[in-house]
């Protein structure tokens, strides 16, 4: 499937997946793909299906062909000005048939979520003796190799490495969930990126990435450089929250206070609103028992980081034809055009890609922790 240049390649199977057959590429009528920095990323193929020949007579062609049933695999590569892209890498969970009721309105929906899901697939019941949730997360990321599940697993700013004598780290649920788990006490995420390459897939576990070389900016207002078709502003003034309170140190018996006053996130606005609203900054008390000051302290911070990360939300539709190339979630972006307010850069929480013959849209949501661009200029 092309649109305006721009190529598509499905390839479908088992665990190593192939080049789809023509009466897959034939019938294939749009493509959607989503990627957010929390929750496994999806995508959904739409077919177009009928009953027309000798072919058809027991069941629907697409049906009786295998590849594609529920748990195989789907790679999708998307190639702009002849740069490779993998869109996707992921299993099918789902299927939708609408017969239709006129001849030709037919169609098939195939839907799924990236290679995550299969890590929450069993519920287990798993210790950990001596091993801090660095170890953990890098050990289970790599039971997952058959997917092509590189670790990318940075170092939390607490490393507590428990002592068998006073406590065991303990699993019970989904390895997914319990990353999860682990990376919300540090304000952290976990995702998986398709690629660099085909069969490959990156787990990052860590703090949202907000620092890199920006991509190309999102143009609005600005005549032929315009690549942005439409863009909406939200600012919300009361995402932002300090924690105070006290713990009780488990290694000292000791009550010790716990206060946070601004992020430790690289800001992207010149304005946070974390330090700007005050003092009119909701305080939420701090909630936690049984653990070191260290600890504590480590988990106040996390909360207050990650109510700065959704201040500002920009929601808008990207023109992928003009802009040129993908817009990659999970990083950093610069806006022009729409004033000092809410120009300057941001991360990019999500992108859906939207593709049919023709037609190439992405829609986008970008955060950040307040207003005001940081620097006069972007990345062109």
């Amino acid at each position: 499937m092309s649109a305006f240049g721009i190529e598509l390649t499905l390839l479908l199977g088992p665990v190593i997946a192939i080049p789809a057959p023509l009466p897959y590429i034939e019938t294939l009528q749009s493509v959607q793909v989503t990627h957010s920095d929390t929750g496994r990323s999806g995508f959904q193929l739409t077919f177009a299906v009928g009953r027309s020949g000798l072919g058809d007579l027991a069941d629907y062609s697409l049906l009786t062909l295998p590849l594609l049933k529920p748990f195989n695999r789907v790679i999708l590569i998307v190639t702009i000005n002849a740069i490779p892209n993998v869109l996707m890498d992921g299993i099918i969970t789902n299927q939708q048939l609408s017969p239709g009721d006129q001849p030709g309105t037919g169609t098939l929906t195939v839907t799924g979520e990236d290679v995550s899901v299969m890590m929450d697939m069993e519920e287990k019941s798993v210790e950990y003796p001596a091993m801090p949730e660095m170890v953990i997360a890098n050990l289970t990321i790599l039971g997952y190799a058959q997917y092509g599940l590189v670790p990318m697993v940075i170092p939390p700013p607490e490393m507590d490495v428990p002592l068998p004598i006073e406590r065991v780290p303990a699993q019970h649920g989904t390895d997914l969930s319990y990353l999860n788990e682990m990376a919300g006490r540090f304000g952290y995420v976990f995702y998986v990126t398709p690629g660099p390459a085909p069969f490959m897939n990156t787990a990052y576990w860590g703090p949202p990435i907000r620092t890199g070389i920006p991509q190309p900016a999102l143009t609005v207002n600005m005549g032929p450089e315009t690549n942005v078709n439409s863009v909406s502003f939200s600012n919300n003034a009361l995402a932002p929250v300090t924690v105070s309170g006290e713990v009780q140190d488990r290694q000292t018996n000791t009550t010790v206070p716990v206060m946070t006053f601004m992020s430790t996130r690289p800001p992207l606005a010149a304005m946070p609103a974390i330090l700007f609203n005050q003092p009119n900054v909701r305080k939420v008390l701090f909630q936690g028992s049984g653990l070191t000051i260290a600890q504590a302290y480590a988990r106040a911070q996390a909360q207050t980081d990650a109510s700065t990360d959704n201040v500002v939300t920009a929601s808008g539709e990207l023109s992928a034809v003009r802009y040129g190339r993908i817009l990659q979630s999970r990083g950093i972006v610069g806006l022009r055009g729409v004033g000092f307010s809410y120009d300057g850069f941001y991360y990019v929480k999500s992108v859906t890609h939207t593709i049919s013959r023709g037609e190439y849209k992405q829609n986008f949501t970008l955060t950040r922790d307040g207003t005001g661009a940081i620097s006069p200029v972007v990345v062109p």
